[in-house]
């Protein structure tokens, strides 16, 4: 048998010079995969910063934004204003709400595209959000002169977030009466359809083109700036509202037959399967007396909220830094703690767990307010032993509801009963 003899052939020159180009792409590549990884590093701490600064804007804006509304709240309340006081108050109390909606929806629409907005969700009569969000938009409408037209026969609950999927529908009303004239109408209408409540807010404004139609939910979008729109904005408000629907598992649409000739816009929620009655009350408690602690480091917001709650028969104390709130907390006894966040000496949430281990303290329901609206600063206060937590500019009548609630009465029994 002859011998068989392997051989091994070498590598031409093309196939050297494929093998080296091979090589060279395989480099390339893994440099643009290390490029992208080191660009999604950028994006999320320049995403990090960006809500960081967000959040210390809106704090610092709001401390001052606190005590000027509440100011205004308490020339409302002089004897006998005259009809000069009373317009001077409508003016800023309207300028106050217009700079407090800019702040939310800056902060809305940063916590909403990060994901870390968190929805407290329960079965909710439909119709009463809609009339909390009709009041919020209510005497811009009046001012204008414009017709607002409701059809809403039908008592639907969905199971929502009851601010959030309020803040969404107001969105919408102020939506349509900014791009509608003087004089013009809105027409709100609801209706239910194969399982799910729809719910249209329609006005015969200044319409939209394709073009715009089509990019209106994304975030900084406007319509062109027309004789029509009074006020200015920085178009999220539409963002945010398609957020928050569609974290209630709706859906949002626009829709218009071109400029001069309106628009539409439709929401469509899943109804409650349960008990279409369960949806909890949405109005406010009755008056009643309670011994208050209110510490807050802001004079003039210390000042007018006590003012305030003293005219509404309460007992107020008050504390200017944490270590005197601590102090008071421990040595006397309060139905409610308002307490701020940022504190000298001792911030809100220190105060409130250094008391909540001191052996024999009374611990009363305790409310945190702060210029901070982020869902972790809510989480961090409400782990930190707060019952509430409360963002400024304080709506004072929400905040006067809450003070007298059931809540804070459950507490004051159950205080009383352990002692």
């Amino acid at each position: 048998m002859a011998n068989q003899h392997s051989t091994t052939r070498s590598p031409t020159p093309t196939e050297h010079a494929l093998a080296a180009e091979v090589d060279g792409l395989r480099l390339l590549l893994a440099q643009r995969e290390a490029e992208i990884a080191a660009l999604r590093d950028d994006a999320a701490h320049a995403g990090e910063r960006r809500n960081a600064f967000l959040a210390l804007l809106a704090h610092e804006l709001r401390n001052p934004l606190a005590p000027i509304s509440l100011a205004n709240t308490m020339l409302a309340k002089l004897p006998e204003p005259s009809a000069g006081l009373l317009n001077v108050h409508a003016v800023i109390h309207r300028q106050v709400q217009h700079l407090t909606r800019l702040l939310d929806e800056l902060l809305d629409a940063a916590s909403l595209n990060s994901g870390t907005m968190i929805l407290a969700r329960s079965p909710a009569p439909l119709v009463a959000l809609l009339r909390r969000a009709l009041q919020t938009v209510q005497v811009r409408i009046l001012e204008r002169h414009q017709q607002l037209l409701l059809d809403m026969p039908e008592e639907l609950t969905v199971n929502a977030d009851p601010v959030r999927l309020a803040q969404a529908f107001a969105n919408l009303l102020v939506n349509a009466s900014k791009y509608t004239g003087d004089g013009g109408i809105i027409r709100v209408a609801v209706r239910a359809h194969e399982g799910r409540a729809v719910v249209t807010v329609a006005d015969n404004g200044a319409g939209m083109e394709p073009a715009l139609l089509a990019c209106i939910f994304d975030p900084f979008t406007q319509g062109p700036r027309t004789p029509v729109r009074s006020e200015g904005g920085l178009g999220v408000g539409l963002n945010v509202v398609r957020m928050i629907v569609e974290l209630h598992d709706g859906k949002v649409v626009g829709a218009s037959d071109g400029p001069g000739r309106g628009s539409v816009f439709t929401v469509s929620l899943p109804l409650w399967a349960g008990d279409a009655g369960s949806g909890a009350p949405l109005a406010g408690a009755a008056r009643v007396g309670r011994r208050i602690l209110l510490v807050e480091d802001n004079l003039d917001a210390n000042d007018t909220l006590g003012q305030l709650l003293l005219a509404e028969g309460h007992d107020v104390t008050a504390a200017y830094d944490g270590i005197a709130g601590l102090s008071l907390a421990r040595t006397q006894v309060f139905d409610v703690l308002i307490c701020d966040i940022n504190l000298p000496g001792l911030d809100g949430y220190e105060l409130i767990t250094q008391l909540r281990r001191t052996a024999g303290a009374h611990i009363p329901f305790a409310i945190a307010i702060s210029g901070y609206g982020r869902p972790a600063d809510r989480t961090r206060a409400i782990a930190a032993g707060f019952g509430q937590y409360v963002v400024k500019p304080l709506d004072i009548d929400a905040l006067l509801a809450l003070v007298a609630s059931e809540a804070v009465t459950a507490c004051i029994t159950a205080a009383s009963n352990a002692r």
